[in-house]
């Protein structure tokens, strides 16, 4: 089992920059795979990026290539979500989750933080 807790959520003015975090707890951390979900009122959940085990391979969504990066300390449990260049469409619940592999697809994922709000005004 594998506990995932987001923070670092809030309100920003476009063009603006938000840390996510999402720490770990539970099962080894560093065996997992991370990725970042967003879900946006009244639309389907999507992907936003994705890191190997590792931290060696990364993945993003074409929408924030560029903007955001994706990083991970195994050290602390915990994968990172720089966003930089917000928009607001970028305006969405974020959810970190865990999976065996790396994936751009919901269904691999096994473990799913409850999100934090990201509000990004124009």
């Amino acid at each position: 089992q594998v506990q995932l807790v987001e923070s670092g959520g809030g309100l920003v003015q476009a063009g603006g920059s938000l840390r996510l975090s999402c720490a770990a707890s539970g099962r080894t951390f560093s065996s997992y795979a991370m990725g970042w979900f967003r879900q946006a009122p009244g639309k389907e959940r999507e992907f936003v990026s994705a890191i190997s085990w590792s931290g060696g391979s990364t993945y993003y969504a074409d929408s924030v290539k560029g903007r955001f990066t994706i990083s991970r300390d195994n050290a602390k449990n915990t994968v990172y979500l720089e966003m930089n260049s917000l928009k607001p469409e970028d305006t969405a619940v974020y959810h970190c989750a865990a999976a065996p592999r790396v994936s751009r697809f919901e269904i691999e994922y096994n473990y799913w933080g409850q999100g934090t709000q990201v509000t990004v005004s124009s």
